[in-house]
């Protein structure tokens, strides 16, 4: 397994975030179901242990565990809470990390280190109404006024959208798509009600509106007319920590669903002997296998500082299809068990069919892997 390859300072990591998922968000899994938002005082022991700025350099306050460290905290979570993976990945991986990304120095320092700490919540704002596969054509609008961009249009399905501080946003500007900071406490920021969703409820999602909001020049990520380009390289990252979180609930489903296998009693014998059941468990198996190969080693690309948009998406692409299929395996195993709400199943059933929309959709992912090996005829 991948797993034996980590640094001791990675297994560390592995262990303190697996005892804090087991100890502190488990147990509140089932209010954050409820309540349909993350207790206040979860997030605030998720910032202090620094799992908000894990990936970021110590340099701007973060963890300096790279994308692998991410990775190590998204599984692990996962196996106790998807909604407190989504909102951890919508913070780091594409709301701060837009600004690690596209940000000048002096960006990066005076945003990055209270974001890392969690003293500040990002969001990533890309998707419309009409432009969410097809996100090149979004609607929003900035125009340079003096010293200032006015910004107006609305953006949807928003995570984190009415928690966020700092919004890293994408508009149309006379140059093209522009990327920009923007700070939520400004006039005509108005996040709207939290959707009302089929799974990960406790992560909070919004439709926005920028109604003449003003945003300093300096506030531009990047280049004017180039934040398309920051847009993709942030989901790419992104990605990476979807297919990491997908695994991690895969391997919490294949635990549950042996353990119940191996205790729960048909025909004079316990289940786990059925032929049925072990298949069933066989392609859990070699599909977790097959989930964590590709994420560890797309992330360690990632670090190298090589191109992994085809690999990225076919992370996504793979891991939210098998969490998808193990999911469904998993509430097959557990029977009338796995449908009700006494047990988890049912919501991580839930929960795991987001995972083939967000982020782009699995078509859209499909299409980025074959133009690039139709590109390269064929030679990957």
């Amino acid at each position: 397994m991948f797993e034996l390859k980590f640094n001791d300072e990675q297994r560390m990591l592995r262990d303190m975030v697996r005892d804090f998922a087991n100890n502190e968000i488990k147990p509140l899994s089932e209010r954050i179901e409820k309540e349909e938002m993350i207790p206040e005082e979860l997030r605030k022991k998720i910032a202090e242990l620094g799992l908000l700025g894990v990936s970021f350099p110590e340099e701007y306050g973060g963890g300096g565990f790279g994308e692998i460290g991410y990775c190590i905290v998204q599984e692990e979570i996962s196996r106790a809470d998807m909604s407190v993976a989504t909102f951890i990945g919508a913070h780091q991986s594409i709301g701060t990390n837009a600004i690690f990304i596209g940000g000048s120095e002096e960006q990066k320092k005076k945003y990055i280190p209270p974001l890392a700490a969690g003293e500040k919540i990002a969001a990533f704002a890309l998707t419309e109404a009409s432009a969410g596969s097809d996100a090149f054509h979004i609607k929003t609008r900035a125009e340079l006024e003096d010293d200032e961009w006015i910004i107006n249009g609305e953006k949807l399905w928003i995570t984190n959208g009415a928690l966020a501080d700092v919004v890293s946003l994408f508009a149309r500007t006379k140059q093209g798509i522009s990327a920009f900071i923007v700070e939520t406490d400004q006039p005509g920021f108005i996040p709207g009600p939290p959707e009302k969703k089929m799974g990960i409820k406790g992560s909070v999602t919004n439709q926005i509106t920028f109604d003449n909001v003003r945003v300093p020049k300096e506030n531009l990520l990047g280049r004017d007319g180039r934040g398309f380009l920051i847009a993709m390289r942030t989901l790419d990252a992104g990605r990476l920590g979807l297919g990491a979180a997908c695994l991690g609930a895969s391997k919490e489903l294949l635990k549950m669903s042996t353990e119940f296998a191996r205790e729960r009693k048909q025909f004079g014998q316990t289940i786990s002997n059925f032929q049925a059941v072990q298949f069933m468990l066989a392609d859990m198996t070699t599909m977790i296998f097959n989930m964590e190969s590709i994420v560890y080693r797309t992330a360690t690309l990632y670090e190298q500082g090589k191109d992994v948009t085809r690999e990225a998406a076919m992370v996504k692409y793979y891991c939210s299809e098998s969490f998808g299929k193990i999911a469904d395996m998993a509430v097959q195993i557990h029977g009338g068990m796995g449908f009700s709400k006494e047990l988890p199943i049912e919501r991580f059933y839930r929960d795991a069919r987001i995972n083939r929309i967000f982020e782009g959709t699995n078509e859209i992912q499909k299409g980025i892997i074959a133009r690039n090996i139709i590109k390269k005829r064929g030679i990957y």
